[in-house]
């Protein structure tokens, strides 16, 4: 069968040491590139070999001023990858760096969640790294350390929040000037990731200062996004009135938009041990899995879990069996776009931010459903050597042709080999990688598909490409990184942001997390996270397949002809 002769039997461990080098050497030219060319600016242009800021003289060009801050974004970034790499010289540097140059005291309006997830998160990540006692990584500690990047996160907190006042339902404002506050124009209207995915981030921050502000608006907009769900279908949709609750944009899927919501439920629940967010996600998978998933296998069995399941694991063990997505007739799984209200077909498109959904299942063990749908994206990758950025799945055909070295592919990819150990996955890999180095290669860096049949290139690196891309095609490659060896545990921001998950997280100093709440914010007890999070509490691949396809041959080829592969 051409699928087991592609794909199945042992990785050598050779090629894997080699694949692990190349993934180093991307991100070295990339960041290398970057600091040659472009910093102290916000990004690298790496076809002209120059750094790309804010668009002064266009503000509406939200494409790049919603990022750029005027605050040497890539560089920042970056930082936790030089660590997870084992490179503490250019890290310490590289931090003294940014200690000593960058200031968020800028006339600068970005929006307030990219500012979160790429620099916020990245500083509190670098903070936690060099404070480590075990320093895990090698001795990543910063010399004469006063807690700076600490003090620079809550700098730049600060100067978000203003972006959570004077907004009726408590979901913020979607820009914010960091020198000025809210602009006079600003627009009432805000995506459901944007506005409900900042929880990780600033629940961190507050837990590490010992000051719930941040934490309590964070959590006040997931609540208030999470009380606009349709009464009908338990869905939310995908842009918002902040001031009259309105929903704006009704369609509900797992792309842009919405994708990072879903996920810092989950993520928040597993960082700090707060019962209602596992609540959420869990009303919110099920609702996804009865309104949004098409095609054979894992049909939901409604009795099996009530809207009183607090443990998500012990439930989808219940939900799906054991041989689900590698059995069953009819269309491959797909998650679809569909109406918030009626759970209506909305399009016939997804979009590639949705990849990241596998890794997600893979966090709560329905690693078999994982396995189905990354071989979807994967089969799309496989045609174009890249991801388009939205996929028409009826024409097989991109509707938006354009990559912008987007990483959730390469996530899903890592964390299911992590699940599985199959090599299948390092074969996905090396494919990636190969494909990157192919057609995104540039003179200083690494450039966007302009457009993926074509193959034409557009003058950006977009920041996320050495935080998560190379981040992420590095450890899958390395398999005796401290991050998988050291008996520590840690978590991935939706930015690829590596923080440690210890009890320093699950205790506040605050005993209400929302006013007149205080029932509702019942917490797990550190010690309770590992019977909860317990591998052998996930639907794990049993170990006598790791060394045969994930997905049977007729699946996968079910799929590649679904994609007009074959």
């Amino acid at each position: 069968d051409e699928y087991e002769r592609r794909y199945s039997g042992a990785f050598p461990p050779q090629l894997r040491a080699r694949l692990r080098d190349a993934a180093r050497g991307m991100f070295v030219f990339g960041y290398d590139s970057y600091m040659q060319h472009a910093f102290p600016r916000d990004e690298l242009d790496p076809l002209h070999c120059r750094g790309r800021g804010p668009d002064r003289h266009d503000p509406s060009n939200l494409n790049i001023n919603d990022v750029l801050g005027n605050y040497s974004l890539t560089l920042i970034d970056a930082l936790d990858t030089l660590a997870v790499m084992g490179n503490s010289s250019e890290f310490q540097k590289a931090v003294k760096l940014v200690i000593d140059t960058v200031s968020f005291d800028k006339d600068s309006t970005v929006q307030v969640f990219e500012a979160t997830i790429r620099v916020l998160g990245s500083l509190l990540s670098a903070h936690i790294i060099i404070t480590d006692t075990k320093q895990p990584f090698g001795d990543m500690t910063i010399k004469d350390y006063d807690n700076e990047l600490l003090h620079m996160a809550h700098d730049l907190a600060v100067r978000l929040l203003p972006a959570f006042e004077n907004t009726k339902t408590g979901i913020p404002y979607p820009r914010v000037n960091l020198k000025k506050g809210v602009p006079p124009d600003s627009n009432n209207e805000t995506c459901t990731a944007g506005a409900g995915s900042l929880l990780v981030e600033f629940g961190i921050l507050s837990r590490l200062l010992g000051d719930s502000t941040f934490e309590w608006v964070a959590r006040r907009a997931v609540k208030a996004l999470w009380n606009l769900r349709s009464n009908n279908t338990g869905l939310l949709g995908n842009v918002v009135n902040i001031q009259t609750g309105h929903w704006v944009g009704k369609q509900s899927g797992l792309g842009a938009g919405s994708d990072s919501f879903y996920e810092y439920l989950l993520k928040s629940y597993i960082l700090f041990g707060e019962r209602e967010d596992l609540e959420m996600f869990n009303d919110a998978y099920r609702n996804i899995q009865n309104h949004l998933r098409r095609g054979y296998c894992c049909k939901m069995k409604h009795a099996l879990c009530s809207s009183e399941t607090v443990n998500i694991y012990t439930c989808l063990l219940l939900l799906f069996p054991h041989s689900s997505c590698n059995e069953g007739e009819g269309d491959p799984p797909l998650y679809v776009n569909v109406n918030m209200f009626t759970g209506q077909l909305m399009n016939t498109w997804i979009d590639s931010l949705q990849a990241f959904f596998p890794g997600l299942q893979v966090l709560i063990g329905d690693v078999e459903d994982a396995i189905c749908l990354h071989a979807f994206y994967y089969a799309i990758w496989k045609r174009y050597g890249a991801l388009p950025e939205r996929y028409n799945w009826q024409l097989q055909a991109p509707d938006v042709s354009f990559y912008p070295l987007r990483p959730e592919l390469v996530e899903s990819t890592y964390l299911l080999y992590q699940a599985t150990k199959n090599p299948f996955y390092l074969h996905v890999g090396m494919d990636i990688l190969q494909s990157l180095e192919k057609y995104t290669k540039a003179k200083c860096g690494y450039a966007t598909l302009h457009h993926v049949v074509e193959k034409t290139k557009e003058d950006r690196m977009e920041s996320f490409f050495l935080s998560e891309t190379c981040k992420y095609l590095y450890l899958l490659f390395d398999e005796e990184n401290p991050l998988h060896k050291s008996g520590n545990k840690y978590m991935f921001t939706t930015e690829g942001h590596i923080v440690s998950v210890d009890e320093r997280f699950r205790n506040s100093l605050w005993q209400d997390i929302l006013p007149g709440e205080e029932d509702s914010a019942e917490k797990v007890k550190p010690h309770e996270l590992k019977a909860v999070n317990f591998s052998s509490n996930c639907n794990r691949v049993p170990d006598e397949r790791r060394y045969l396809l994930p997905l049977k041959s007729n699946y996968m080829r079910q799929i590649d002809q679904m994609v007009g592969l074959i």
